[in-house]
């Protein structure tokens, strides 16, 4: 095997590990809730049926998590405030932001939204520093 076939057959298998680590931990919005908890039944009637249908239900899927349980291992980064509903957006192992309580549709939409612009900032900021090349020019003062 030539070295071009060796470098490209390298480069391809590189990228398709990123793609499966990216899509393994690709954001999730972490709902705690309770039992009894009439916001939390508010949210299920209003929201719960079409989030997954939903652009953002896409985007962020909807992970519910009792918060009396103990974290899962991958959200233990997480401190959890003691009410119900807690939405947490969560992208590769960080919090992006939280919506505090369920007061209706209109006002859970518009605070995802501004979440998933929050991401879509940060990601952006992120991808641009990995691509931007480091030169004389360019180079942040120590």
């Amino acid at each position: 095997m030539s070295f071009i076939a060796s470098l490209v057959k390298f480069f391809t298998l590189a990228i398709l590990i990123a793609a499966s680590a990216a899509s393994a931990s690709a954001a999730e919005l972490i709902m705690f809730e309770q039992a009894g908890c009439a916001w939390c039944e508010a949210f299920d009637r209003e929201i719960g049926p079409i989030y997954a249908k939903t652009d953002e239900g896409k985007r962020a899927p909807l992970r519910r998590l009792d918060i009396a349980s103990d974290l899962p291992s991958d959200l233990r980064f997480l401190t959890v405030e003691r009410l119900t509903p807690l939405f947490i957006l969560v992208d590769k192992g960080r919090e992006i932001g939280r919506i505090r309580g369920y007061t209706g549709e209109d006002h859970f939409w518009g605070l995802l939204a501004s979440l998933l612009k929050r991401l879509d900032t940060e990601s952006n900021d992120r991808a641009w520093l990995l691509q931007k090349p480091l030169h004389a020019g360019n180079r942040c003062p120590v």
